[in-house]
């Protein structure tokens, strides 16, 4: 049975930390807010596993898992599931809500860019811009291959992330809210700082959550990597025990692959291992 490797209750932090603290470190209300996008993902990666991959899926990977939306959904599904992530508590939240739900999975503090060797994978998945978190050239190639040096021949990797347009507008803010019971979590994302030439822009994210007896605010600031389509072609045809599968978008629709070109911009791309 896979069991989870890190610790089972988050850090308590007082007052004056938590309204200092990184959103990644209230990874229940980082969970809500993008619970919404699940389903589709999921319907969409089983899909790809029936078209895309050459034999069956049992065995799962998510590179960089966060709150473990998910790998929760895939767990829920019978997969053999493993969840990759640097964050504690993040994958403390993980591990107990697996528990609650009777599920299991293989949690792993790591960075993503190196993968501990296991039985070959079937099938790995990270969406919604984990990717640019790797901010040069080489922690982006050596993520990609030891994702592929952990996937079998044959199986896929289902890479989302948002692609900058040549006319992108620098300043962009982002709004989400989300409600779960008495909780309600608020949350704006700005880019602050926009340099394409040395291709990072600079993020800040108010989370607000409130409950009837408190407020919690987390402010986080953080780097990701600026990628046009041609720069990200470039990335991929460094490793190329991954080739090209199929493009699509955040519609996560099998049927409506899209065009390699620069009208591309919310893009998930299903790598093959060769």
């Amino acid at each position: 049975m896979a069991t989870a490797t890190v610790p089972r209750k988050s850090p308590r932090l007082s007052k004056s930390a938590r309204e200092l603290a990184n959103w990644y470190d209230y990874p229940q209300y980082f969970d809500m807010v993008f619970r919404d996008e699940t389903a589709a993902e999921i319907d969409f990666f089983l899909a790809a596993f029936d078209s895309l991959v050459d034999g069956p899926v049992r065995r799962v990977l998510e590179p960089g898992c966060g709150s473990g939306r998910l790998v929760t959904a895939m767990a829920k599904l019978g997969y053999d599931v493993t969840g990759i992530d640097l964050s504690a508590p993040s994958l403390a939240y993980l591990g107990r809500k697996l528990r609650r739900r009777g599920l299991t999975a293989t949690l792993q503090q790591s960075d993503f860019t190196r993968i501990e060797p296991t039985t070959p994978y079937d099938a790995a998945f990270c969406t919604f811009n984990t990717f640019r978190h790797l901010t040069d050239e080489a922690a982006a190639v050596a993520h990609l291959r030891a994702v592929a040096a952990n996937l079998r021949p044959g199986g896929i990797y289902i890479l989302g992330l948002h692609i900058i347009p040549l006319d992108a507008d620098k300043q962009c803010i982002e709004r989400w809210k989300a409600r779960h019971g008495v909780t309600t979590v608020n949350v704006t994302l700005r880019v602050i700082d926009f340099n394409r030439r040395k291709r990072l822009e600079q993020i800040d994210v108010l989370l607000t959550a409130k409950t009837p007896t408190k407020t919690i605010r987390c402010r986080t600031r953080f780097p990701l990597r600026l990628y046009t389509t041609s720069q990200l072609l470039a990335t991929l045809q460094r490793v190329p025990e991954l080739e090209i599968a199929g493009v699509y978008d955040f519609d996560y629709d099998l049927d409506s692959p899209r065009q390699l070109d620069d009208d591309l911009i919310d893009s998930v791309f299903v790598l093959r291992r060769v």
